[in-house]
């Protein structure tokens, strides 16, 4: 099902969410929210408006809100569970491991402001580590969208889905992919360029990064293949596969390298298709400091990408 979404410029795929949870309400009374007193940064002001009685506030209780969404979920809601992902994924872990993803109840929770979007609050309020928490979870179905578009797919997706599941959304605006004929799969990886001189998988707003890192190499004569992995779990194995017949593998997320998407392709590779991976992401806490200044201190720029390339290019010449 495709969304209009507008064509041009940066969005925050917070909106693409909104709108599309808007829409989802409007045909279907088993969909409520959940907030930890976070309406104004989870944008549901105008759902709440819409819906009052649909919109669940616990206040600061992030494991009582978890716990509630499950709640809602075993009484035939479909809740949306919606809250900063740092103090999602982090303060309410055992909630989200044992009420949500060992019950294996229909609960959605929604991770804003994912990553360093609140950059200069430092690690408290870094969402870095939610991917290495969540991953070993296996039937929770973890999706980092790209874009707009892509955040509206999952957020449908999602509720027509029976069981738990992750978004991971960010407050920073991203421009829209330019790939014609999009269909949203999950648990498959998207072609954004075509390459066989090497590989980038990427994920959430790292993406669009990772094609202009592509086209930075494209004019050095590098043909680089770049994959949406917006699908952190299940991971597409397959696509995996095809990327190590490059010879060269390179991860780019806005997430840290151990236990991430370059953890997960790293474990992969290493028990099935033994090549280079050069991983490109954050190592650990971060100093404060603007969302800028992080991203290219990490190498989180084209620059830095096609770097990245480079050096593992290198490792499979060797």
């Amino acid at each position: 099902m495709a969304h209009a979404v507008e064509t041009a410029g940066l969005y925050d795929c917070r909106d693409a969410w909104v709108k599309t949870m808007m829409a989802l309400a409007e045909v279907d009374d088993r969909i409520v929210t959940v907030v930890n007193d976070s309406i104004g940064s989870s944008k549901l002001g105008a759902f709440q408006a819409r819906f009052p009685d649909r919109t669940i506030n616990v206040g600061i209780a992030e494991q009582c809100m978890v716990g509630v969404g499950a709640g809602l979920a075993n009484g035939g809601r479909i809740p949306f569970v919606s809250a900063a992902s740092c103090f999602l994924t982090g303060r309410a872990l055992e909630q989200v491991k044992a009420d949500v993803a060992y019950a294996d109840f229909n609960v959605k929770l929604i991770g804003q402001s994912s990553g360093i979007a609140y950059a200069e609050l430092g690690p408290t309020h870094h969402s870095i580590e939610d991917f290495a928490w969540l991953r070993p979870l296996t039937n929770l179905t973890v999706i980092c969208p790209a874009d707009a578009w892509e955040t509206a797919e999952a957020v449908t997706w999602a509720a027509a889905h029976e069981g738990p599941v992750y978004i991971r959304l960010s407050r920073m605006p991203v421009p829209l992919l330019d790939i014609p004929n999009r269909v949203f799969r999950p648990g498959k990886a998207e072609t954004v360029r075509e390459g066989q001189d090497v590989a980038i998988l990427a994920c959430g707003t790292t993406v669009h990064l990772a094609a202009a890192a592509a086209d930075l190499l494209k004019a050095v004569g590098i043909a680089a293949r770049v994959l949406n992995f917006s699908t952190i779990n299940p991971l597409d194995e397959a696509a995996i596969d095809a990327a190590a017949e490059t010879g060269a593998i390179v991860t780019v997320e806005e997430a840290g390298i151990r236990g991430g998407l370059g953890g997960a392709v790293a474990e992969y590779t290493a028990s099935n298709r033994p090549v280079p991976v050069e991983r490109v992401g954050f190592p650990g806490f971060l100093p404060t400091g603007s969302l800028e200044y992080l991203f290219k201190e990490h190498g989180l720029t084209a620059e830095g990408i096609a770097a990245a390339a480079r050096r593992s290019m290198m490792r499979a010449a060797r």
